[in-house]
C-alpha cells in the first residue's frame, strides 16, 4: 500500500472507487452464471427480519391446518408454555409476542423502568449493557451514560431523532455502557465511526469491569442486558466447561448479587438447541422466532416464572379476572399481540426444535464445510486472516477477520453499522450488485446462515446455490481489498 499510509485514506479511496467496485461486482454475477430468476431471490442469510426465509413445508402446513379451526388463542399460548416448561423446567415460563423488539420493550418496561403510580416524583433508573455489537437494540431503551456515548446511535436507522432510535428511550431510564476488556473500539468505515472488535474479549476482566460499574451505579441500578450469542466475533468465545459463555454467566452472577434482573437479547438465536438460559443463569431470554427457527414473524420471551408474571400480565396472558390460570386478553401491551399466525408458526417451529433438531442443525453443518472450503480459495495474501466458527445458537457460520489489523498494520476493510444504514457498506451493497441478498457484514465479522433460497422446502441445504453465494462473497472481498490497496 505504497500511496496509502493511514486508515482514513484507505476508506476515502474506497469511497471514490465505489462505481468501479460495483461494476466489477456485477461482472462476478456473470462469471458465477447466476440464473436471472435467482437474482434478488437468494442470499447469504434467511435470518434477517427485513427478508426472512420462506416458510418450510412443515411450518406452512401446520399454520394452514390451524387456520381452519376454531381455537381460543390462549390454547396456543399454553401449548408454547408446555414446550418451554417441558424442556427448561417448571420454574420457567414463556410469553409469545409479535417481534423480538416488542419483547425487549415490554420486558424493560416491566422490569427496569421506575413505577409511574403513587405519590411523589419518579426516580431515575439505570441498566448496564456491555459495549458490544448491535447495542442499538438492547441498549437503545435508555439515555446513554456516560455522556460521551450520548450520540452513539445518531447515524443509525432510517430516521433520526425522536422518531428514530432516540424515540425508544423509556420513562426515566438510563443505560450505562461498559467497555469490554480486550476489545478494540477503533474507528473504521467509509461512514467513519468506532466499531466493536470483540474476538479477543477477556471474559474474567470484563466481568470485573462490569461489577465495578454496577457498584458505582448501585443506587439507581435496576438491571443488566446483553446479547445471547455464543461466537468469538460477538465477544462470547470463552466458555465454561458446560459450554456457557463465561461473560454471560458472569453478568448473571453480578445481577443476582445486586438483586436485579439480567435480560438477554438472543434475537438471532434458537431456543432449546441454542444458548441455555439455565446454564447462563439469566432471568429472561428473548428470541426473534422468524430468524433462525424459521417460524412466521413473531418473538418469544422465556424466563424464570417470577419475573415472567408482570410481563405476562402486561401482555394480557396472566389469567382472567375470575381466576383462571391463563387468558388472551387486553392489557398495557396488547400492541405486541402475535396473533394466530404468529402463534401457530412459532408453535410448529418449537415442536421441530424439540423433536427433530437435525432439520436445523444438518444444514448448518453442511454450510460450515462449504464456507471453509470456498474461503480456502481466496487470495493467498489475505487467506490466513479469516477465522470460522459454527453456531447452533444462531444457526449460522461466523467469518471473522479482525486479525488482519494486528500489530497496527492496515488490513482488510472494516465497515461500520453506520455504513450499512448509509449505503456505504461495500461488503453488503456489493453483494446486492451481484443479485445476491447480503447478510450482516460489519465490524470485521460476517454472519452467514441457510434459508434464503439456499434451502429446499424441507429446510435442507441446496449445495450448488449455497456455494454460489459464498463464491460471490469471496470474490467481492478480493475486489474490495484490491481497490483498498491491500495487494499493492
Amino acid at each position: 500500500m505504497s500511496d496509502i499510509k493511514l486508515k482514513f485514506q484507505m476508506y476515502k479511496r474506497l469511497q471514490q472507487r465505489i462505481p468501479q467496485i460495483y461494476a466489477e461486482a456485477k461482472k462476478v454475477s456473470e462469471e458465477l452464471k447466476i440464473p436471472a430468476e435467482l437474482k434478488g431471490a437468494f442470499g447469504l442469510t434467511g435470518a434477517i427480519s427485513g427478508c426472512p426465509s420462506p416458510l418450510r413445508d412443515d411450518i406452512e402446513k401446520f399454520m394452514a391446518q390451524e387456520s381452519k379451526k376454531v381455537v381460543p388463542l390462549s390454547v396456543y399460548v399454553d401449548q408454547i408454555r408446555d414446550i418451554i416448561k417441558s424442556y427448561y423446567g417448571d420454574e420457567y415460563d414463556a410469553a409469545p409476542v409479535n417481534t423480538c423488539e416488542a419483547g425487549l420493550w415490554v420486558t424493560y418496561d416491566c422490569l427496569f423502568t421506575p413505577p409511574m403510580q403513587g405519590r411523589g416524583d419518579n426516580y431515575r433508573a439505570r441498566y448496564i449493557v456491555p459495549l458490544e455489537r448491535h447495542t442499538h437494540h438492547h441498549g437503545g431503551y435508555g439515555r446513554p451514560f456516560p455522556p460521551k456515548y450520548k450520540d452513539i446511535f445518531a447515524d443509525r436507522g432510517c430516521t433520526a431523532g425522536e422518531l428514530g432510535f432516540y424515540g425508544k428511550r423509556q420513562n426515566n431510564l438510563d443505560v450505562v455502557f461498559v467497555p469490554l476488556a480486550g476489545a478494540d473500539y477503533s474507528v473504521h468505515g467509509i461512514n467513519y465511526h468506532p466499531v466493536p472488535l470483540l474476538k479477543n474479549v477477556k471474559a474474567d476482566e470484563s466481568i470485573l469491569n462490569i461489577h465495578y460499574f454496577a457498584q458505582l451505579h448501585k443506587t439507581m441500578l435496576t438491571g443488566f442486558a446483553s446479547l445471547g450469542y455464543d461466537t468469538p466475533g460477538y465477544g462470547y468465545g470463552e466458555k465454561d466447561a458446560d459450554g456457557a459463555p463465561k461473560l454471560q454467566k458472569g453478568i448473571a452472577q453480578i445481577a443476582k448479587e445486586f438483586n436485579v434482573p439480567y435480560v438477554i437479547d438472543n434475537a438471532w438465536g434458537l431456543p432449546i438447541i441454542g444458548t441455555d438460559i439455565r446454564k447462563v443463569g439469566a432471568d429472561i431470554m428473548i428470541y426473534s422466532m422468524d430468524k433462525a427457527s424459521g417460524s412466521s414473524t413473531s418473538g418469544l420471551i422465556i424466563g424464570k416464572e417470577d419475573v415472567l408474571v408482570p410481563i405476562r400480565r402486561a401482555l394480557g396472558y396472566h389469567g382472567n379476572r375470575y381466576g383462571t390460570t391463563s387468558s388472551y386478553g387486553k392489557a398495557a401491551y396488547v400492541t405486541n399481540d402475535p396473533g394466530k399466525e404468529g402463534l401457530t408458526g412459532q408453535l410448529a417451529a418449537l415442536r421441530v426444535l424439540m423433536e427433530n433438531p437435525e432439520i436445523i442443525t444438518k444444514p448448518i453443518d453442511e454450510l460450515f464445510e462449504i464456507v471453509v472450503d470456498e474461503f480456502s480459495k481466496i487470495d493467498s495474501r489475505i487467506r490466513p486472516y479469516f477465522k470460522f466458527y459454527k453456531s447452533y445458537n444462531s444457526g449460522a457460520v461466523e467469518v471473522n477477520y479482525e486479525d488482519s489489523w494486528a500489530e497496527g498494520k492496515l488490513g482488510i476493510p472494516i465497515f461500520t453499522i453506520e455504513d450499512m444504514y448509509s449505503g456505504s457498506n461495500l461488503f453488503q451493497d456489493g453483494m446486492s450488485q451481484m443479485g445476491i441478498i447480503p447478510t450482516i457484514g460489519y465490524d470485521a465479522n460476517i454472519f452467514i446462515s441457510p434459508g434464503l433460497g439456499t434451502t429446499d422446502n424441507k429446510g435442507q441445504l441446496i449445495h450448488e446455490r449455497a456455494r454460489m453465494v459464498i463464491r460471490g462473497l469471496v470474490r467481492l472481498v478480493e475486489i474490495v481489498c484490491n481497490h483498498a490497496g491491500i495487494f499493492d
